[in-house]
C-alpha cells in the first residue's frame, strides 16, 4: 500500500502475542462443545450434516432424507468431516461445531493479516482482538451455520485486495479463494462482492487504476473457477431438476420475484441493528473515516475497506432474505477501519471507552455469578423465581470442573483489568477480555440452564416411547427444518410432507392454546408434548383410526 503506515510506540513483544493468542483461541474454543444442537442454526444445519454422515451422499445435501438445496454444502462437508474426525471423542453434533471454530479461526487470521498488511506490524493482532470483541460475533462464531465459511472467505478476499497493488499472483489467489469458498457457502453472493467492490475501487479512487491491480482482478477468477465449477456440474450431470432448484428456485429466480416486490422496511435492517452488531468497532470506524474525510484520495488503507463496507452494506440489504446472521461479513470492512482509529484517537476517548467496558463487564459478571448462586442455593429471591418459571423442570446442581473454570476466568479478568495500564489498544483488549468472561460465564455456570430450554432431546425421546412398534409413515404437518432435523437426530424418525394424509400417523405442530383442525371420528390423539417451558411449540401426535 501507498500510505505510510505509523511507528508503533508500544510493540507487541512474543511473550504478549502468545497472550492475544491465548485470549483468542479461549473466545474461540468456548462453548464450541458441551450442549446440544440449539434452535435455529444449530438444529437446522446439524441436520444437513447428519443425513451426510448417515446416507453417505456428499453431493447433495439432504434434511431427514428429503433434497435442501437451498445452499452448496461446503460448510457441510466441513463439519462432516470433522464430526467423524472427532467422534471417538465427542458427541457427532459437538465435532460438527468444531467446524464453526475452523472457519472462524481462519477468519480471524485473515483479517489480523490484513490489519498487518493495511496497517503496520503490530495491527494484526489489534485487528482480530477487535472482531472478537464485536457483539454480533459472539453467538453466531459458537454455532453451526454456513455464514461462517462465507465470513472466512470474504476475510480471504479482503487480504487479497490489500496486496493486489504490489503481489499479482498471491492476491489473485487469495482473492479467486475467497470467492470460491463464499460461493461454495452461501451460493452467488461472495461473486457478486467480487465483481463490485473490484469495479468500485478504480472507478472511486485514482490509486487503484494501476497494472498491478487490474492484473490481480485478472488472475482472481482463475483461482476461483474450480470453486465455482466442480460441484455444480456434478449436480447438474446428477440431476438437472435438483440444480434447477438449487440455481434458480433457491437463488437467482428467488432474487429476481424479490426485486420485482420492490424493498421493503427490512432493507432497513442493517442500517438499524450494525450499531449494536459492531459494536464496538463501528463508532471507532466512523470517526476514523471523519477525521480523515479530506484526505481519502491519499489514503488507500481506509479506502480498500470503505468501499467494501459499502458494496456489503447496499448488496446485502437488497437481498432477497435479512436476518442479523447475514450482516457477519460487513463486521470486516468496519473491523479494518477501527484498526486504523488505534494510533489516532484521543487518550480521553480510549479511557471513556476502557472505563465503559470494564464497568459494563464488572456488573454482568456479578449478575450471572448472583443469578446462578440464586438457582444453585433457591433463595427465593424474584429473579430466581422468574429464572425457574422461564425453564420449567430444571434442578440445578454444582458441577466442579465448570465451578472451577469459572472462578479461574473471573481472577485472571480481574488481574488483567487491574494491571493493565492505558491506552486505544488496551481499550479494545479489555473489552475483548470482558467478552469472552462473560462468553466463559454463560458455558459454565449457565450452560446446563440454557441447554434444558434449547434442546430437543427430551421431547423427542417422550415422542418415541410413544410411538407404536409398528407404522407406515409419519407426516410432519407445520413442523420446521430444525425440528424435523431434531426428530431425525435423537430419534430417527423421518416425516414427510403427506398432504394427502395416506400416512397413518401425523405429527402437527402448532402453539399449546390451539387446536389442530383434525377429523376426531378418523383420528386419534396418543401423544402431545413441547421442549421444558416452550408454549410457542407445542407437537400432538395422531394415530388413524381403524374403520370398524
Amino acid at each position: 500500500m501507498y500510505f505510510i503506515k505509523p511507528t508503533d510506540p508500544h510493540p507487541i513483544t512474543p511473550a504478549k502475542a502468545v497472550l492475544l493468542g491465548l485470549l483468542c483461541l479461549t473466545w474461540l474454543g468456548t462453548g464450541l462443545v458441551g450442549h446440544d444442537p440449539w434452535k435455529p442454526d444449530d438444529a437446522f444445519s446439524f441436520g444437513l450434516i447428519y443425513s451426510i454422515l448417515q446416507n453417505g451422499n456428499w453431493l447433495v445435501p439432504t434434511l431427514a432424507g428429503e433434497p435442501f438445496m437451498d445452499k452448496p454444502p461446503l460448510f457441510y462437508w466441513t463439519a462432516a468431516v470433522f464430526a467423524k474426525m472427532f467422534s471417538h471423542w465427542l458427541p457427532l453434533h459437538d465435532g460438527a461445531r468444531l467446524a464453526s471454530g475452523f472457519f472462524t479461526a481462519l477468519t480471524l487470521l485473515f483479517i489480523g493479516l490484513s490489519g498487518r498488511r493495511l496497517y503496520g506490524e503490530n495491527r494484526g493482532w489489534a485487528a482480530a482482538i477487535i472482531l472478537i470483541g464485536c457483539l454480533g460475533m459472539l453467538v453466531r462464531a459458537h454455532q453451526l451455520n454456513t455464514d461462517l465459511a462465507l465470513l472466512a472467505g470474504c476475510a480471504m478476499m479482503l487480504y487479497g485486495y490489500s496486496l493486489s497493488q504490489e503481489r499479482v499472483l498471491r492476491a489473485g489467489l487469495w482473492i479467486g479463494t475467497g470467492v470460491g469458498i463464499g460461493f461454495m457457502s452461501k451460493g452467488f453472493i461472495a461473486p457478486i462482492l467480487f465483481v463490485l467492490i473490484s469495479a468500485s475501487l478504480p472507478l472511486l479512487f485514482n490509486k487503484w487504476r494501476n497494472r498491478n491491480y487490474y492484473l490481480s482482478i485478472f488472475v482472481a477468477p482463475l483461482f476461483a473457477l474450480p470453486w465455482l465449477t466442480i460441484w455444480p456440474l456434478l449436480l447438474l450431470l446428477h440431476s438437472p431438476q435438483l440444480f434447477s432448484d438449487w440455481a434458480w428456485t433457491h437463488n437467482i429466480g428467488h432474487w429476481i420475484d424479490f426485486a420485482k416486490a420492490g424493498p421493503d422496511k427490512d432493507s432497513l435492517y442493517y442500517l438499524e441493528n450494525l450499531p449494536w452488531l459492531a459494536w464496538p468497532a463501528l463508532p471507532l470506524a466512523v470517526w476514523i473515516v471523519w477525521q480523515s474525510r479530506k484526505r481519502l484520495a491519499q489514503r488507500d488503507d481506509l479506502q480498500l475497506p470503505l468501499v467494501g463496507f459499502a458494496v456489503m452494506f447496499v448488496t446485502l440489504s437488497l437481498a432477497a432474505d435479512i436476518e442479523e446472521v447475514y450482516a457477519l461479513p460487513m463486521l470486516l470492512p468496519i473491523t479494518l477501519l477501527a484498526t486504523a482509529s488505534l494510533s489516532m484517537l484521543k487518550r480521553g476517548a480510549a479511557n471513556a471507552l476502557d472505563w465503559f467496558g470494564i464497568m459494563t463487564f464488572a456488573l454482568l459478571a456479578i449478575l450471572m455469578w448472583w443469578g446462578w448462586a440464586g438457582l444453585l442455593l433457591d433463595n427465593q429471591a424474584k429473579i430466581t423465581h422468574w429464572l425457574k418459571d422461564y425453564q420449567p423442570g430444571f434442578e440445578p446442581e454444582l458441577q466442579t470442573a465448570p465451578f472451577v473454570i469459572a472462578i479461574i476466568a473471573t481472577m485472571l479478568w480481574v488481574i488483567m483489568v487491574w494491571r493493565v495500564g492505558r491506552s486505544m489498544r488496551r481499550a479494545t483488549l479489555n473489552w475483548a477480555s470482558g467478552v469472552t468472561l462473560v462468553w466463559i460465564l454463560a458455558m459454565t455456570l449457565w450452560l446446563p440452564w440454557l441447554d434444558s430450554g434449547k434442546s430437543y432431546r427430551s421431547m423427542v425421546t417422550s415422542l418415541k416411547q410413544a410411538l407404536p412398534k409398528r407404522y407406515q409413515c409419519i407426516a410432519g404437518e407445520q413442523l420446521g427444518e430444525s425440528q424435523r432435523a431434531m426428530l431425525h437426530y435423537f430419534g430417527n424418525i423421518i416425516t414427510q410432507r403427506d398432504p394427502q394424509h395416506r400416512c397413518d400417523l401425523r405429527l402437527i405442530q402448532g402453539d399449546k392454546l390451539s387446536k389442530p383442525l383434525l377429523d376426531e371420528t378418523r383420528w386419534e390423539k396418543t401423544w402431545e408434548g413441547s421442549r421444558k417451558g416452550d408454549n410457542g411449540e407445542h407437537y400432538r401426535l395422531y394415530r388413524r383410526i381403524a374403520p370398524k
